[in-house]
């Protein structure tokens, strides 16, 4: 689920060839002619070759005996993956991105929330506090989304549950996508009604819970929304 991390030509490889094809400029089920690709790109057939590794392990390729290297069908692809998301993102596809973002998030969180206030422990509230903390004090938009993680993998391990406390796998590559639009246009300080959350999931009280996440999320889809206006204004 993790932006890959390679460097230099290989890096450099695998995020050109992985917008391309997200961008549908390389078409699903294209066959990949290896040779002019490489010679395209100016870079070995082994360095085309890990790069095409990587981009098979996100789902857009795949290797198939006598068939050759081949673009897959969208819905093979890993769209959880950060890299996937970037490159969606950097092709115009920002809003449905953030959209399904917001609806995955309306699903989960509030339940999340409910259930945290049932079932949270010192522990638990120590590292939302500490999260609130970081919120407080975060300047510039890359602590500000650091601190916005946190808060919300501290909200999903206070459920006590074990798979959805790995929601945050799921969610967190598009929430880094969003909360970098957001911080970066708006200057409003996030702290405040995440704090709601947190007061309510201290007192044992799940239904106030639920309803202050949902609140959460009505603000950050209407932040969202005007952004992208602005955007495609």
């Amino acid at each position: 689920m993790t932006a890959y991390s390679g460097r230099g030509v290989h890096g450099q490889t695998v995020a050109t060839l992985g917008a391309r094809i997200v961008a549908g400029e390389i078409a699903e089920g294209a066959v990949i002619d290896l040779a002019e690709l490489g010679r395209d790109l100016d870079v070995s057939m082994t360095v085309l070759r890990e790069a095409l590794k990587v981009l098979a392990a996100k789902g857009l390729v795949e290797a198939r005996q006598k068939r050759g290297t081949s673009v897959r069908a969208r819905v093979h692809w890993n769209l959880l993956d950060s890299d996937v998301i970037r490159w969606r993102s950097e092709a115009g596809d920002t809003a449905a991105v953030l959209r399904d973002l917001a609806e995955v998030r309306a699903v989960v969180e509030p339940a999340a929330a409910s259930m945290a206030a049932l079932r949270r422990d010192e522990d638990d509230l120590a590292e939302l506090d500490a999260a609130l903390a970081d919120m407080r004090t975060a300047v510039g938009p890359a602590a500000q989304v650091a601190a916005d993680l946190r808060w919300h993998r501290a909200l999903l391990r206070a459920t006590h549950n074990e798979m959805l406390s790995r929601m945050d796998v799921f969610i967190e590559p598009a929430l880094r996508l969003r909360d970098a639009l957001v911080h970066e246009a708006h200057d409003d300080d996030p702290e405040p009604s995440h704090a709601v959350v947190v007061d309510a999931v201290r007192r044992g009280a799940p239904e106030e819970a639920a309803a202050a996440v949902s609140a959460l999320l009505d603000k950050a889809s209407s932040d969202v929304a005007g952004i992208i206006g602005e955007k495609d204004a």
